[in-house]
């Protein structure tokens, strides 16, 4: 209960704080001497005084402290380790909380020799004894004693140095030259202690066998002498070294060698094998004799018995020459962590045992062999599972990904390309929830509205829609900070497609369509056949194509190249105009929409007052091999002066071309005939006859009337309106500076292109309109000097290159453009007579 806890577990205390206390926070720990000095503990003090910080399933940190570790207060066999924490929700640890932990433990069992193998450390206690012989000699005076040896100190229980024992050599370290070294080294009045990291310079590999022969093993277990070993086995850590102490006024030298296994651990069959021998060369020279007294192991340090064992279905082999524990991967008492390979998300099986081994010899005595040991199982890889659920009415996609692991934190979103951190998500529109299960394990739910900028609607056929949401989480685990990525990808399926509708009309040139925009076609195209229609394409054949957003509409002449006519009547021409909507990417067909009207065909002709006749002669629909270029009149030298693809139209007086006349008291007829002859026949496949008739005498009266029109009148209103203004880097105005590029170098008559944007409020009856535009010399609008770019939405006539408007046109990303201005001015600078105010 509350922030840490402890506990006492034979010659270490544990201390654990609480995952849920200091969850989210930067910690700092410290371990408090005696004298109340905080001693910051990082990783080299840790391995060098005995300490171990380790995380556990639940994230919740634990600190181990050995008995002899070098801040414990030892009194008779109780020793007290007490540790500082500093915890606070800023890397740079301002206004942290401290929170200070202290307890005891007893442990009065020591045997002769122990010897500890943890995480990060291996360490060695030996008893001292000194002669009875000694002990009765009268001490001489410390002048003479360190007269002799001045490197040893005076204390009476100081150790004087170390000697490291290597193949090649044997090298003497004085006390504080190992202590500098990263060597822990301390005696009390009834021990001698050496405590080593692993990456210590002196550390050998030495492998150690565990095969034995069926004879010599029978023969071993008649007999209790050391059994010699086949060279194959387990690799252990070893340090060889004696260490010299004072006593009064002889030097005195204890073994304090030490060795723990770096491996020995098999996987197979979904099963963790982790076997130790018995007998370890380094920890065995100079015994003749071993005898096994205890063997027990466990998990976390707590021991367990048989029965416990087996309900775990553990197995402890003690066997003639090593021991051998079998763990089944998923076993209670461990647990799984979060690991990454590869980039591929998975998961490992964790546990950490313990073994204690306690043998007798004609040596030592009694030893004590300690191994703590955190085991990892092969990588696992792990799929996640994401649910995607709906919820139509609220108009939001709930999204569950997971489930993780305790160790594993969702850290940020990568959005459209853009890296979002969790906090600042819900600016973007995703609520974020966090669920948690009782074994430890949560889920991630995402909230994000249909309408969302991220969210990707397609229209997928009939009524129907699909969204689809396309966001990369990534998270970090813990403690060892791997990242690993989940693409999500949920897609949804609604039936709420509104597809795009049209009306037709005609009057009396023309054919208009209008089509009215659904949910589906904001990024449909139109089409005639295989020609994109866009307003430049429109202008080029006097097309009339206007788009506001929510209607798309379409005037094109009767006599264009894009009619066609499928019917021809003396008293009506049927006209038709087919429009398509494509989609913008894959260019398929999406809707057809066509206009179908009747047009009197006095339209083809016109009979001048100066006897000009303009005639226009039309291919039907079904006469696609006529080639219009051929057509011609009764004299056939006449031919076209203007050609299309479904027309031709002819140019030429009444008393030309073959054109016959008739009179009589009241007018002049005159007919002629568009004929279109196949190669080497005299016979037309193709004949349209027409007339002129001219009044002999006319009279017209022609009615006028002036009528003054009132002036127009402006309803004033008031609202927001969010404007911006930006400048681009060319003139298609596709890519504008952005802020990191500011400020921009540009050379005098350089052009400028600018853009002024209505962005708020999105409706297409604004129109924006500019009105005045200046330039000043520093930021403030009213400073001066200033020149004026635009007067009165006119360019200003005062500047020696004027003002360029360029025309804006819908595009994917101007959906209204009837709310943008772009404008190009050339580069220039102020000056004041012949000097530059700026550069």
């Amino acid at each position: 209960i509350g922030p840490t806890s402890s506990e006492c577990l034979g010659d270490v205390l544990r201390i654990t704080l609480s995952a849920e206390y200091f969850e989210d926070k930067f910690l700092s720990l410290f371990v408090v001497d005696q004298s109340g000095t905080a001693w910051e503990l990082d990783e080299a003090m840790a391995a060098q005084c005995g300490y171990t910080v380790t995380y556990t399933s639940c994230r919740s940190i634990q600190v181990r402290a050995s008995a002899l570790s070098c801040h414990s207060r030892l009194e008779k066999d109780v020793f007290t380790v007490t540790v500082q924490i500093k915890a606070s929700h800023t890397p740079d640890m301002s206004n942290a909380t401290t929170h200070l932990k202290s307890a005891s433990c007893h442990y009065g069992l020591w045997s002769p020799r122990e010897t500890k193998c943890e995480n990060n450390y291996m360490e060695v206690s030996v008893r001292r004894e000194v002669p009875q012989t000694i002990k009765d000699f009268v001490q001489d005076e410390s002048e003479d004693w360190t007269f002799v040896f001045p490197e040893a100190k005076a204390e009476e229980a100081s150790i004087w140095q170390i000697v490291f024992h290597q193949p090649e050599e044997r090298r003497a370290v004085l006390m504080s030259n190992a202590w500098g070294a990263g060597y822990g080294l301390n005696a009390s009045d009834s021990r001698v202690l050496l405590r080593v990291p692993y990456t210590a310079a002196q550390v050998q590999l030495v492998e150690v066998g565990v095969l034995l022969l069926a004879q010599q093993a029978a023969r071993l277990c008649r007999s209790n002498q050391i059994p010699s070993l086949q060279d194959q086995g387990i690799t252990f850590s070893v340090l060889r070294s004696s260490t010299f102490y004072k006593y009064q006024w002889v030097i005195l030298m204890v073994d304090t060698t030490v060795a723990c296994p770096v491996d020995g651990v098999d996987y197979t069959n979904k099963t963790i094998t982790w076997t130790i021998p018995k007998y370890i060369p380094p920890l065995s020279a100079g015994m003749t004799s071993l005898k096994d007294v205890l063997v027990e192991a466990g998990v976390d340090l707590h021991k367990l018995s048989a029965k416990e064992m087996a309900s775990r279905k553990y197995v402890l082999l003690n066997e003639l020459t090593t021991i051998t524990m079998k763990i089944p991967i998923g076993a209670e008492g461990g647990y799984y962590k979060t690991s990454v390979s590869s980039g591929h998300l998975g998961v490992k099986y964790t546990i950490n045992l313990f073994l204690e081994h306690q043998w007798e010899d004609n040596k030592w005595g009694l030893t004590k062999h300690t191994i703590i040991k955190e085991i990892e199982a092969p990588f696992e890889q792990a799929e996640v599972v994401i649910t995607n659920n709906l919820n139509l009415s609220a108009g939001l996609m709930n999204v569950t990904v997971g489930t993780f692991l305790p160790d594993a934190e969702l850290v940020n979103l990568t959005i459209e390309g853009v890296v979002v951190a969790v906090p600042e998500a819900l600016q973007h529109g995703y609520l974020i929830h966090r669920t948690r299960y009782a074994n430890g394990s949560k889920a991630y739910v995402l909230q994000v509205p249909l309408d969302a900028p991220s969210i990707k609607i397609e229209y997928m056929g009939e009524d129907m829609r699909a969204y689809t949401l396309n966001v990369t989480l990534t998270f970090i685990t813990y403690p060892s900070s791997e990242t690993f990525v989940v693409p999500v990808v949920a897609l949804s399926a609604v039936k709420d497609a509104v597809l795009p509708s049209a009306t037709g009309f005609c009057d009396g040139r023309n054919l208009h369509l209008i089509i009215t925009r659904g949910n589906v076609d904001q990024n449909w195209l139109p089409f005639i056949s295989d020609w994109h229609l866009t307003r430049e394409a429109a202008q080029k054949y006097n097309y009339i194509l206007k788009d506001n957003g929510t209607h798309l509409a379409i005037s094109v002449p009767f006599l264009s190249p894009h009619v066609s006519y499928e019917g021809f009547h003396t008293s009506a021409i049927k006209a038709s105009f087919y429009l398509t909507l494509k989609d913008d990417i894959t260019l398929a067909q999406r809707r057809d929409f066509s206009v179908s009207c009747l047009f009197s065909p006095s339209e083809l002709i016109q009979c001048l007052p100066n006897g000009t006749v303009i005639i226009t002669a039309i291919k039907l629909v079904g006469g696609e091999d006529l080639d219009t270029a051929l057509l011609v009149l009764r004299d056939r030298q006449c031919k076209p002066s203007l050609v299309t693809e479904r027309t031709a139209t002819f140019k030429f007086n009444v008393n030309t071309c073959g054109t016959s006349r008739k009179s009589n008291s009241t007018t002049v007829t005159y007919e002629n005939e568009v004929l279109y002859f196949r190669p080497g026949d005299d016979i037309p496949i193709y004949q349209l006859k027409f007339l002129c008739l001219y009044a002999v005498e006319q009279t017209a009266d022609v009615p006028y009337e002036s009528k003054k029109n009132p002036p127009p009148s402006i309803q004033p209103g008031s609202g927001c309106l969010a404007l911006s203004l930006k400048l681009f880097k060319e003139k298609s105005y596709s890519e504008p500076y952005q802020e990191s590029e500011y400020p921009v170098v540009k050379y005098l008559r350089e052009a400028l292109y600018f853009e002024v944007e209505l962005l708020q409020p999105k409706d297409a009856r604004l129109d924006l309109n500019l009105d005045d535009c200046w330039a000043t010399n520093s930021q403030s609008q009213d400073s001066l000097p200033q020149w004026h770019i635009l007067i009165h939405g006119c360019e200003n006539n005062k500047d020696s290159y004027r003002t360029v408007f360029h025309e804006v046109n819908y595009s994917p990303r101007v959906k209204f453009p009837q709310h943008l201005k772009r404008f190009e001015v050339r580069m220039f600078t102020f000056v004041q007579g012949t000097s530059l105010l700026q550069e």
